[in-house]
């Protein structure tokens, strides 16, 4: 796949001003702070009630080949620098935040005039931006400097809202591939490592839900936030999920980062007999392997950045209610020296990007190996998802157990699902696994 050269956002003409203020707390709940979202394009991260919303655009950066990273990041460094801020709040998460998503390959603009960037990059300013943490809630309100609401207690007032509604029958179709087909694909993948070619290849199947009502993305963000409290709901321009992957937390000078690898299938389990496939889970050669690889990756790129780490031993067992993982916490202090600046959670995300929990090992060769036999083109499935605040702390998720919101039909929603392949993989238990990791998103759909 060749990527057109990579090119940044122009800026805008007018400086934005943007006003933090506290606000009386939000009723209990994990879905308190998706419930406030009107139903035009929301933006979500929220995790056990904690997190940010937003709604509205003050302003769009779309970037899109190998720079886009630093393009995005070169953009908001210089929106900041343009921009006059008032946070009488001062957490994370409050002042200028920017919401953002990436494709997880380099590939440049598609030629679908009804997508056209979606394969790129973006990060988004909202106009309004209400967030929680530890029971101080807030509310950030962004205006250009021609352009003053007259205070962000009205904004939140004038937000226009209606009722969030269901998405009706959902039919469900093939994606790129055929189920049958998939399974053949990773028998290639695991012919491939067996050969020797590489250690392990994660392969992604897509599955098409119509439905016969416009989607609410409401409707998922609450579904999801509320049943899947312990990852991270998300929703950024069109991608909605819920990712129990944390690829990066910048706050501070500190790093960490969630590491999954290796899978069983939790739904429909007894809690003994979930304690006893995460025994089983924690004992699986297969899954170490595939968990080891993963980790290894993750500490080798954040090395560089972090005067100090710690890098578990052993993973514990992270349970879902549709599945079991192994996890692993990497945690670091970035490195300050001289006068260089200490990387932003953007930074660490590219860096980060693509880890071998979602590509393989060696990453060049496994990023060779999907393009050529995966059958589909992953947009921005896999890829970061997150937001970035104005010191550059911030919050970068990979987007797992997500769905595409089409821009072109609101009844069309694509959903991925992806697998670790290493050598001792079977297909069928592959497929199967891949099952459970759509399970997030048919629930939300209300299947």
């Amino acid at each position: 796949m060749t990527a057109e050269p990579s090119t940044a956002p122009a800026a805008q003409p007018h400086p934005l001003v943007v006003r933090t203020s506290r606000i009386d707390d939000l009723p209990g709940g994990p879905a308190a702070l998706v419930d406030l979202l009107p139903d035009a394009r929301p933006l979500s991260w929220v995790r056990r009630g904690d997190g940010i919303v937003g709604w509205g655009e003050a302003l769009r950066l779309e970037t899109w080949g190998p720079g886009r990273f630093a393009d995005a990041e070169a953009a908001w460094h210089e929106t900041l620098a343009r921009a006059v801020v008032r946070d009488e709040v001062g957490l994370p998460g409050t002042g200028p935040v920017a919401f953002g998503t990436f494709a997880f390959d380099d590939s440049a603009p598609g030629d679908d005039a009804h997508e056209p960037l979606r394969a790129g990059g973006v990060l988004v300013v909202p106009r309004v931006v209400v967030g929680r943490r530890d029971g101080t809630t807030w509310l950030t309100t962004v205006d250009t400097a021609g352009s003053l609401s007259s205070s962000p207690a009205a904004a939140l007032a004038r937000t226009p809202r209606t009722p969030v509604t269901p998405p009706g029958e959902v039919t469900w179709h093939d994606g790129a591939l055929r189920a049958d087909d998939w399974a053949a694909v990773v028998a290639e993948g695991v012919e491939r490592i067996r050969a020797g070619a590489l250690e392990k290849v994660v392969l992604a199947r897509d599955v098409v839900a119509r439905t016969s009502a416009p989607v609410d993305p409401r409707w998922l963000l609450a579904r999801l936030a509320t049943a899947y409290e312990a990852c991270w709901t998300f929703s950024v321009d069109g991608m909605v999920g819920a990712t129990p992957e944390l690829l990066v937390r910048s706050e501070k000078g500190l790093v960490t980062s969630r590491v999954l690898a290796g899978t069983i299938r939790r739904a429909g389990l007894s809690d003994d007999d979930a304690l006893l496939r995460a025994a089983q889970l924690a004992r699986s050669s297969k899954d170490l392997e595939e968990h080891e690889y993963a980790v290894a990756s993750v500490a080798q790129a954040l090395a560089p950045f972090c005067s100090s780490m710690n890098v578990p031993d052993t993973p514990f067992v992270l349970h879902l209610p549709n599945v079991m993982h192994l996890a692993s916490d990497v945690t670091g202090v970035l490195a300050r020296g001289g006068e260089a600046a200490a990387p932003t959670s953007l930074a660490l995300a590219a860096a980060l990007h693509p880890s071998a929990a979602v590509c393989g090992t060696p990453t060049e060769a496994a990023r060779d190996l999907i393009r050529e036999i995966e059958g589909m083109d992953r947009s921005r499935y896999a890829g970061p998802v997150g937001w970035l605040g104005a010191d550059g702390d911030g919050e970068w998720g990979i987007a797992l157990r997500s769905a595409e919101l089409s821009a072109s039909d609101p009844r069309d929603v694509r959903l991925f699902a992806g697998c670790g392949i290493v050598a001792a993989s079977d297909p069928a238990s592959e497929l199967a696994e891949s099952e459970a990791k759509l399970e997030p998103l048919r629930y939300a759909l209300g299947s």
